[in-house]
């Protein structure tokens, strides 16, 4: 059996090769929790701003042009809003709650002294300034995905069970955009912050 063939199979068979390689590489005998939490946060992190970007790279491009096409015998933004999407949204929104909580898990698993690592990094304790600040924009952008870009794409793609008239929609339209774009403006510097917090500042 192919595990390639399913997205099951795949995920599961990069598991196994990620923990037969950490047996070759040599274990310490004694689990790890910070390399755990910050493994996971960064491979449920990449599938959310992996689809932050598909959205606003790719998504919102295409299905513009293929409304604009529409009245000229092109297939529309039908198949994107039907097929594409909602899958999409479904994966992005779950992902993004994932990558808060292994963040938060992260935060505490790194934290040696009393109290909690999460409240060190939203006060921006000595030594988590560049990781609180990455915290409090992911913070803002999880917002912004289940506050804002969630809620108005059920009404643009009519996945709320709801009639919404032609303004309404539109409006939709333009906060999901914005609060997308927004997420995608702040993804830069919320990365810089987590990579800085075990790397340092590049200048």
């Amino acid at each position: 059996m192919n595990p390639l063939k399913s997205i099951t199979g795949t995920l599961v068979a990069g598991l196994v090769l990620a923990i037969v390689i950490i047996f070759l590489l040599g274990t310490s005998g004694a689990l790890n929790p910070w390399a755990l939490w910050v493994w996971f946060h960064v491979f449920v992190g990449i599938i959310w701003i992996g689809l932050l970007y598909y959205f606003n790279f790719v998504q919102v491009p295409a299905v513009a042009t293929a409304l604009s096409e529409a009245n000229s015998g092109g297939p529309g933004a039908a198949a994107i809003n039907k097929y594409v999407a909602p899958r999409a949204l479904l994966w992005f929104r779950w992902a993004a709650l994932a990558t808060w909580i292994t963040g938060a898990l992260a935060l505490e698993a790194m934290h040696s002294a009393d109290g909690s690592g999460v409240v060190a990094a939203f006060t921006f304790a000595s030594g988590y300034q560049a990781i609180g600040m990455g915290a409090w924009l992911g913070t803002i952008m999880l917002f912004n995905v289940w506050g804002l870009i969630w809620p108005n794409q059920k009404k643009i793609l009519g996945l709320d069970g709801k009639e919404h008239s032609a303004d309404e929609i539109a409006k939709a339209k333009t906060v999901a955009l914005m609060a997308s774009r927004t997420n995608t403006l702040l993804s830069i510097p919320m990365l810089l912050g987590m990579i800085a917090q075990g790397h340092g500042l590049p200048f």
